[in-house]
């Protein structure tokens, strides 16, 4: 019995043929006479396993036979990796956001006395100086207090004039009462004198009673006298002190007069609403003929005085430190660049410090990269356009002072 067996390579039909080595070899001529060879298609499989090995080595033989392109392809890849190097070299030098604004202390101004508006000097988006006026209240009811107030003040200070007046005559009384204080106590001695020399003479027989009654008498009466001069003295006294008392009334009075002629020249003043600081007008709403009650907003005001809130990603602090330079590039003006430095960095995320801060204490927590806000000073603000809070910020902090590969290539190139 005989087994044939046709393989396929390349296109080319082989043909075996096993046998027992007992059968007769006229046997197997006449089989293979009679059995014709088949020839078979080789199948996609094969075709592909054939010619992939042939398809490489056609490649690695072109490009063996072109060497400058293998070379342009590795000059290619070594500047794609150089190129990836210096810029991430370059950018971690840096850190940045878009989560910035510009920011000012705004404030409303409002009245502090009532009355009708007058004037209204300014407008819409003006840029007033400090001291400049912005509003102007009808004053006619508050010169009118004012001259009422110094009226009071000058009656008060007649007041006092007249009691310093009353002080001198009482002075002067008192002067006089004294000088009869004196007389009497003269007139006491001499009294005292007398009676003692007539009594002695009485005494000895040279003198009469009489005599004697009559200056112990008089001595009575001069001690008499010299008592009611003291009296009259130091009621004299007495009254010297209650006019310095009335004085002293009187120059309470006198400032209590002063103080309010002060609040009326502060009245006065206020019916003048004016800038405290550089700035502009926003939302202006005074018009002329309002009544304006104290506190009314009558506009809003943007001092110059502005900076940049950036609210960076905590993991953006790491190295960011007071005093870095910063560049800033502003939405609505992109053809600029103003520089700045980091002021200061808040301490505490800007939803720790918000209406409604945020609770962590609950079982479904997830966690969220908090942002911080920091504040950024221009040096060189621009002063030909109009920048106010709110207005959308790039800032790029440099964070590594040292220069980076790029720069470092900048400064050879």
């Amino acid at each position: 019995m005989f087994e044939d067996k046709v393989l396929e390579r390349d296109g080319f039909a082989l043909d075996e043929a096993e046998s027992r080595q007992s059968a007769p070899a006229s046997r197997r001529e006449t089989l293979r006479h009679e059995s014709p060879v088949v020839r078979q298609p080789p199948s996609p499989a094969q075709q592909d396993r054939g010619q992939a090995p042939a398809t490489v080595k056609q490649r690695r033989n072109s490009l063996l036979r072109r060497p400058v392109v293998l070379a342009v392809g590795a000059m290619l890849l070594a500047s794609a990796l150089g190129g990836g190097y210096v810029y991430l070299d370059y950018a971690n030098h840096f850190q940045s956001t878009d989560d910035a604004f510009i920011a000012a202390r705004q404030t409303a101004l409002a009245p502090k006395v009532s009355g009708y508006i007058t004037a209204v000097p300014v407008t819409d988006n003006e840029h007033v100086a400090a001291g400049d006026a912005i509003a102007r209240i009808d004053d006619r009811d508050y010169r009118t207090a004012l001259q009422q107030a110094e009226a009071q003040v000058a009656a008060a200070k007649a007041s006092i004039e007249n009691v310093d007046a009353q002080l001198n005559v009482q002075q002067a009384q008192i002067s006089a009462n004294q000088a009869q204080v004196d007389q009497a106590q003269a007139a006491l001695v001499f009294a005292q004198q007398q009676a003692a020399r007539y009594e002695h003479l009485e005494q000895t027989g040279y003198g009469s009673v009489q005599n004697a009654q009559q200056y112990t008498s008089q001595l009575h009466q001069q001690q008499a006298a010299l008592a009611s001069a003291q009296a009259t003295l130091k009621l004299a006294q007495r009254q010297l002190e209650a006019l310095k008392a009335q004085r002293d009334s009187a120059v309470a009075n006198l400032a209590q007069t002063q103080a309010q002629r002060d609040q009326a020249q502060l009245n006065l003043s206020y019916t003048t609403l004016t800038a405290a600081q550089p700035g502009r007008i926003v939302n202006l709403g005074a018009a002329v003929g309002q009544f304006a009650q104290p506190g009314t907003n009558l506009t809003m005001f943007v001092p110059d005085q502005i900076w940049v809130t950036a609210n960076f990603k905590e993991n953006q602090l790491d190295r960011m430190r007071p005093g870095q330079p910063v560049t800033l590039e502003i939405d609505a003006y992109p053809g600029r660049t103003i520089r700045g430095h980091v002021d200061s960095v808040q301490p505490g995320s800007g939803t720790a410090f918000s209406l409604l801060p945020a609770q962590n204490a609950t079982g479904n927590y997830v966690k969220i990269v908090q942002r911080v806000p920091v504040k950024i000073i221009m040096d060189n603000p621009p002063t030909d356009v109009a920048l106010g809070p709110g207005m959308s910020v790039v800032p790029t902090v440099r964070i590594d002072p040292r220069p980076s590969v790029y720069e470092k290539l900048g400064r050879y190139l």
